[in-house]
């Protein structure tokens, strides 16, 4: 069955903070010079934001870049950070350790990443990008060179032998001069343009790690807005890298992660 297709200039694959802030940039260039440009972002959760995860800090100097009136625009960063603890845990007790350099958050945002890339969403829009969410990109499309020239969504409506159902829609293709795939980490596509183009060819393995994360209400009493913690230690091993984190966002929230990476630990359990 022939599939429909749409033709852009460039079609990103995932509206995350990195394919928004693209789609946006080239719109800006493009008015900067005038010209035209048509911008598709294809994203996989029934919303943008919905592959997120979401609590983290944020130091805004790629947002002033891409605009300097962010705060204008009603960027939803409200809670800059005000305080910080770094922590080494025992089984049962803490050490308070000095902040090395590099996790400094003075000028940072404690942030809700979902809500930001919402956010963006609605500023790549008012510039003209189209953006479809609900719809993941499935397939690499090349030409007659090799070269990537697009990608297409997946079928639907297949029956569990895969075979086209009373509902089958074919997917569609989506055709550009320029295809940037920003799916995070792991992405499937980009695992195959790997293979495909040898991409990690005299380039370091790569390192894996395990981190889970909520939001929680919390007692008024016992929250601090902008207050964030880390730590390392318990329970991990010495030979693992890994720590926890408290993010106390506004409205008695606090984003609870913990994450490790290095050896295997099979003894750990959360």
């Amino acid at each position: 069955m022939t599939r429909e297709s749409m033709h852009y200039d460039v079609v990103i694959v995932g509206a995350g903070p990195a394919g928004l802030a693209a789609a946006i940039r080239l719109k800006q260039l493009a008015a900067e010079r005038a010209q035209e440009v048509s911008v598709c972002v294809l994203e996989k959760g029934a919303e943008v934001g919905a592959h997120i995860l979401s609590g983290a800090v944020m130091e805004p100097r790629a947002l002033n870049e891409l605009f300097p009136n962010w705060k204008s625009r009603g960027a939803p960063l409200h809670t800059p950070v005000t305080q910080e603890r770094f922590l080494f845990l025992t089984e049962r007790a803490s050490y308070t350790l000095p902040l090395p350099p590099q996790m400094h958050n003075a000028g940072n945002y404690i942030i809700s990443l979902g809500q930001v890339c919402r956010w963006l969403a609605q500023q790549a829009e008012e510039l003209g990008v189209e953006i479809y969410p609900g719809f993941a990109a499935a397939e690499i499309l090349y030409d007659a060179s090799g070269a990537v020239c697009g990608v297409a969504t997946g079928d639907v409506g297949r029956d569990r032998n895969g075979q086209p159902g009373p509902q089958f829609q074919p997917g569609m293709e989506l055709r550009a001069q320029h295809t940037i795939f920003a799916e995070g980490c792991r992405g499937s596509l980009t695992q195959q343009l790997f293979e495909r183009f040898q991409l990690r060819q005299q380039a370091d393995p790569q390192t894996y790690g395990l981190g889970l994360k909520e939001v929680w209400e919390i007692d008024p009493a016992r929250h601090q807005t902008g207050l964030t913690w880390h730590t390392i230690g318990w329970p991990l091993p010495s030979n693992t890298y890994g720590g926890s984190f408290l993010y106390h966002l506004d409205h008695n929230q606090v984003a609870v992660g913990f994450g490790y990476t290095g050896s295997v630990y099979p003894d750990l359990y959360i």
